[in-house]
């Protein structure tokens, strides 16, 4: 079933708030090799004016890959996720994350197209705090590939 084109602009409701804990940075800092001492060390992160450990650029994947089940699991969007390749990710910063930050994630189907019989949906995630805050916008582009 190809990717229904009307489902271009479509925002869905905000996620459950995520609690961005001090050892989750670390562990992702330590994970992708993130050595700067402002990812695992508070005294460090706040000597550069921020509140606690600062995450690591690609950190809010973590959130975003869980939010994007609301769109990747849209029944009537046509998703089949045994065919999704994922092919681009972007990332543009209001502020860093922070620990002790609450993050919810609204999702906006940005682009549906077909090429070469491969399906193509890109998405923006606007991630802000609980209080309204942005944060970051992610941008995720999926390849559905066609059948063989």
């Amino acid at each position: 079933m190809p990717l229904d084109p009307s489902f271009v602009g479509r925002t869905y409701p905000p996620t459950a708030p995520y609690q961005v804990g001090r050892e989750k940075i670390r562990e992702f800092a330590g994970a992708i090799g993130a050595t700067d001492p402002a990812h695992h060390d508070p005294d460090a992160a706040r000597a550069l004016g921020h509140s606690d450990v600062v995450a690591p650029p690609t950190f809010p994947v973590i959130v975003t890959m869980a939010a994007s089940r609301q769109i990747i699991e849209d029944p009537d969007l046509g998703v089949d996720y045994s065919r999704l390749v994922h092919g681009d990710q972007r990332f543009a910063y209001t502020r860093p994350v922070v620990a002790g930050d609450e993050l919810v994630c609204t999702n906006t189907i940005e682009d549906v197209s077909t090429r070469g019989g491969h399906g193509f949906l890109t998405t923006r995630t606007d991630v802000s705090t609980v209080g309204g805050e942005p944060v970051v916008a992610v941008w995720a582009r999926y390849v559905i590939r066609g059948e063989a």
